[in-house]
């Protein structure tokens, strides 16, 4: 396989170009076998660098190269009129090195909005695919730790077909990159029976039970957290406010815990004894672990990494960019709908 590269928009995000060059950095040391294009105005990211007292190694060997990318797209611009009138913005530039072939993937922290825009205009959809969607890994206690939920934002309004097929992106993913051969496919409801919810998931249930997938009906919300499922199907509405619900428990979950075990000597006591524990479990909550959420759908790989995106989570979208690449899911999920175009319809 040719050297992997992963492009990365480097003015993307709130903690941009900081957070680009430092987590591309840190992506690279100690790891071989791909390079990184940080894609933006060329003197910030060399004033970053030369802050940072880093990179130089990188950039001597061609493991790291600077694209320059003149025009920055904000979050508050609209998506489509961003993308075509700013055709050297960072992000429009990030993502025609995939288009091109000379990237395999993009990580950005930019507008979610113009990233799915610029990947459906510059990228294209794979063959078949409805309508892409965007899939994040939510932590989950059992199991191996996550479960994909897809669409997490990316379609307010779907058809049963879209559902369909989001189901399936979402278990040729996990097949792909966590060697799960049989994912179980969970459908988000209100209620465990059948009868249970609103028009789109009445008529996308019978779908599912037809599709060969490994379809265990469908799955409330309280169980996503639960490894009911290892992917979790719906819409992006429903996706999104789960996806947000789930950041805010998380959050006030551990400020309480942290507020709590200050009160006393005891408590304080038993919090230095099981700081390690309280560590490892907020670690597997904190989304700069699981680094961005591609966009699956598109002909290449595209991922969003979080607004607020620091050097850690930057680092993790860009070695899962990289895992992703290695083990061909792209070239799966292409095969699978050039092999069963017209099976979904809308």
């Amino acid at each position: 396989m040719a050297k992997i590269n992963i492009a990365v928009d480097a003015m993307g995000g709130d903690n941009a170009p900081a957070a680009a060059v430092s987590g591309s950095i840190a992506a690279l040391d100690g790891r071989e076998g791909f390079t990184v294009t940080l894609v933006g105005r060329e003197y910030s990211i060399h004033n970053e660098l030369v802050r940072m007292k880093q990179g130089s190694d990188h950039l001597k060997t061609g493991r790291l190269v600077i694209r320059h990318a003149s025009e920055v797209i904000s979050t508050g611009e609209i998506p489509t009129t961003a993308i075509k009138e700013k055709k050297n913005s960072s992000m429009v530039v990030a993502l025609r090195l995939v288009k091109e072939g000379t990237a395999q993937a993009v990580v950005s922290a930019g507008s979610t909005g113009a990233l799915l825009t610029g990947g459906l205009l510059v990228i294209g959809r794979i063959k078949g695919i409805l309508r892409p969607a965007l899939g994040v890994m939510v932590p989950t206690v059992g199991g191996f730790g996550y479960t994909l939920l897809i669409d997490a934002g990316a379609n307010m309004d779907c058809r049963p077909a879209y559902l369909a097929q989001f189901a399936r992106l979402g278990a040729v993913y996990m097949e792909s990159l966590f060697n799960n051969p049989f994912p179980r496919i969970g459908l988000v409801n209100v209620g465990a029976e059948t009868e249970k919810g609103n028009q789109l998931v009445k008529e996308t249930f019978p779908i599912l039970e037809k599709s060969g997938l490994n379809f265990t009906g469908n799955l409330e919300s309280r169980d996503l957290a639960l490894d009911g499922a290892d992917v979790a199907v719906c819409d992006g509405f429903v996706g999104n406010i789960l996806l947000k619900h789930t950041e805010g428990m998380a959050k006030a979950l551990f400020s309480s815990i942290k507020k709590e075990l200050k009160k006393g000597i005891v408590t304080k006591a038993g919090a230095i004894l099981s700081r390690k524990a309280f560590t490892n479990i907020k670690t597997s909550f904190d989304a700069s672990e699981v680094g961005g959420a591609p966009f699956l759908g598109l002909s290449g790989l595209v991922v969003k990494a979080h607004g607020n995106a620091g050097k850690r989570a930057v680092m993790n979208a860009i070695l899962k960019s990289v895992t992703y690449v290695e083990n061909d899911a792209q070239a799966r999920l292409m095969k699978y709908f050039a092999e069963h175009d017209g099976e979904f319809k809308e």
